[in-house]
């Protein structure tokens, strides 16, 4: 575990990711997520888990999330916040149809699973008119050992404040109680539970209204009411 003081120089460093850092994010996320619930469902006996972690977050990487410009991870590239922006979370059929060589050759025998979670996630993503354009949060993670410095919140800080200062909400999955106490102190509510499948351990689908400092100023769109589907991370 490092020290206050490293973590906090690393939270100054805070910056939109480059390709070349692709894959010491991927490793931090893959360290982060590898005794995740979900990720071990998904993944389940399986001895090649960190290594599949590994692959499939630099897979998505540079196939989808780095050229969406809204990665940000630090100097050091210990943990990264993967956002999407307004618009951007559903993957077209042709992108899933030229993603799935790669998926099949990182996940195997598990694809079918992978395919069937990523199907649940965007088949109950808050979509309009019922609910505004927002940033999607698919992926928080910090390193184990960089972990409880407080580098999450920084690296959530550049997109949420952006979020308030442009009046657009935030949605995300997490998969954790821990995770989902976190996302509740930066303003997130939960507004659904679900599981991806049989089996699966609970998930919590949450929304951030923008903090608009000026209390006579309206948000630009309206607040969605709470979520009534009962069904990532962060």
């Amino acid at each position: 575990m490092v020290d206050v003081a490293a973590a906090s120089e690393q939270a100054a460093t805070v910056h939109p990711a480059e390709r070349d850092e692709a894959g010491p994010i991927a490793e931090a996320l893959a360290r982060a997520f590898f005794d995740d619930p979900v990720f071990s469902w998904v993944l389940r006996d399986d001895p090649r888990r960190m290594r599949v972690l590994r692959s499939g977050f630099e897979l998505f990487l540079l196939r989808v999330w780095l050229d969406e410009q809204e990665t940000y991870t630090t100097a050091a590239a210990v943990g990264a916040a993967v956002w999407e922006p307004p618009g951007a979370w559903k993957v077209g059929v042709g992108e899933q149809l030229r993603l799935l060589p790669a998926i099949v050759g990182v996940f195997r025998r598990h694809t079918p699973r992978v395919l069937r979670a990523l199907a649940k996630l965007e088949g109950d993503h808050p979509a309009e008119p019922k609910f505004p354009p927002h940033y999607y949060l698919p992926f928080l993670g910090v390193h184990p050992d960089w972990q409880g410095r407080g580098l999450g919140s920084a690296l959530l800080a550049p997109v949420l404040a952006r979020c308030d200062r442009e009046r657009v909400p935030a949605f995300l999955e997490a998969s954790t109680p821990r995770n989902r106490v976190l996302y509740e102190r930066h303003g997130f509510e939960v507004i659904g539970e679900f599981a991806l499948g049989r089996g699966a351990p609970p998930q919590w689908r949450m929304w951030r209204d923008p903090v608009v400092s000026d209390p006579s100023a309206a948000p630009a769109a309206p607040s969605p009411g709470p979520g009534t589907d009962p069904g990532a991370e962060a």
